[in-house]
């Protein structure tokens, strides 16, 4: 008894024994079906849930990082494939698988990629509402694009036959089932489109998802959206929605309902028909009726204009008749010539008192004149005859009076020097009475 409790383990040491030993398995990979899913966890972003089978169940762990590259939502009874590894939470002791990559298992894988290619040709605009074309309300030529061989085919023409026997259909034949038949489809709506329908439809009848994967393809997809002619498409049943549903310019739930929704029956036209003219015609009578009102409005406001313009004319023509110009063209000359004679008058008594009061003003300011003239003259006289006493002074005749003389040379020029001339030459001597002309016969100096 002694030995045993010696070889005892603790808790913590039987479950770390076991974690160790669970760690060092391979990692697996698990297929089962996802039950008592919870999560992500609002905390840390992990999920929590069991994958089981016929037989056995396991509890799974996956890590938020995981879960966000995974592309998808779990949810219970969604058929998984996990790969990872078995781990022992040692707190608790919890035996638990941790998945370190997860996918859809089987028909999910399919519906996975078909899920990415949407939010890719989403992301690209291709299924943006704004992008579609409308279908027109009245086609009068559709082109059917589907198989020639299933029962589709009859079942559109029964029912635009039905519904509207007006419409003319095309067929163009292509396969609706296989990996071939994306290239057919794609070929189908592009000799549809080349004949300029007013609508397509592509349409195919019921099946399972791996039957209708064709209209689930890239190559469809973008052939659908880039038709230059409105594409409507009834594929599958009520439920199914394929990608090419999608970026269609319609989507329907059977070839019968698309067939229906391009195709009005023709009594619902022959009735709105009817009640468009009924409409047209109280439209037309209305607007008749208010031009009519507006006519004769028009009429009323034209007739006060012009008789008031007429009136208002009437009254200048009465107003320039009036004016004496008019009436007597010579009583403005008469009046004209009466007020020239009366300012002559006034002109030619006006002119002798005017000189004879200028002859007055002239005489005033003459004996003022004569009586301040020597005193005005008297300062000036006395300068002027400082400035003459001054000028005698300086005067050259002054100096020549008392002896001295002047001579220049045969140009002009007085001589400063005797130097300035030479023997023979003629010179002009200035006396202060008089001058002298000689001839020089001696230079000294």
């Amino acid at each position: 008894m002694e030995s045993n409790e010696q070889g005892a383990l603790s808790v913590s040491e039987a479950v770390g024994l076991a974690k160790s030993n669970v760690s060092a398995w391979p990692a697996l990979t698990v297929t089962g079906e996802v039950s008592g899913f919870r999560g992500p966890n609002a905390r840390s972003g992990h999920c929590y849930f069991e994958v089981k089978d016929d037989g056995a169940a396991m509890s799974v762990i996956v890590w938020r990082g995981t879960y966000a590259k995974a592309g998808f939502e779990l949810r219970d009874g969604l058929q998984v494939q996990l790969t990872g590894k078995f781990d022992i939470y040692k707190a608790s002791g919890k035996f638990s698988f941790v998945a370190s990559r997860i996918s859809v298992a089987g028909e999910g894988i399919l519906r996975q990629q078909v899920a990415e290619l949407a939010r890719k040709l989403e992301r690209e605009g291709l299924m943006d509402p704004a992008r579609k074309r409308p279908i027109p309300a009245f086609c009068s030529r559709i082109c059917v694009c589907t198989s020639l061989s299933g029962s589709v085919i009859e079942d559109v023409k029964r029912t635009l036959a039905r519904r509207n026997p007006l419409v003319l259909i095309d067929v163009v034949g292509c396969s609706v089932q296989g990996a071939t038949a994306p290239a057919t489809i794609v070929r189908a709506l592009a000799v549809a489109a080349a004949s300029r329908p007013d609508a397509i439809l592509l349409v195919r009848g019921g099946g399972s998802f791996e039957d209708l994967m064709c209209f689930n393809d890239e190559r469809v997809a973008r052939a659908v959206a880039a038709s230059p002619v409105p594409v409507v498409t009834g594929i599958g049943h009520e439920p199914d929605t394929s990608i090419a549903d999608m970026v269609a310019d319609r989507r329907c739930s059977t070839p019968t309902a698309a067939a229906e929704s391009v195709a009005p029956a023709i009594d619902e036209v022959e009735r709105q028909m009817i009640q468009r003219q009924a409409r047209l015609g109280r439209a037309m009578s209305s607007m008749l009726e208010h031009s009519s009102d507006s006519v004769d409005s028009l009429s009323r406001l034209a007739a006060n204009a012009i008789a008031s313009s007429i009136a208002s004319r009437r009254a200048a023509v009465e107003s320039f008749a009036s004016r004496p110009c008019l009436m007597d063209p010579a009583a403005g000359l008469r009046s004209s010539a009466s007020e020239l004679e009366q300012t002559a008058e006034r002109l030619h008594a006006a002119v002798p008192r005017s000189l004879y009061r200028k002859r007055e003003d002239c005489e005033r300011e003459a004996k003022r004149l004569v009586a301040v003239a020597p005193r005005l003259l008297r300062a000036p006289e006395a300068e002027v005859g400082r400035l003459a006493a001054t000028l005698d002074a300086l005067s050259p005749l002054k100096v020549l009076g008392r002896g001295y003389s002047i001579t220049r040379d045969a140009e002009g020029h007085v001589l400063k020097e005797a130097s300035g001339v030479c023997v023979g030459e003629r010179v002009s001597v200035q006396l202060g009475s008089g001058l002298l002309r000689a001839d020089v016969v001696e230079v000294e100096g």
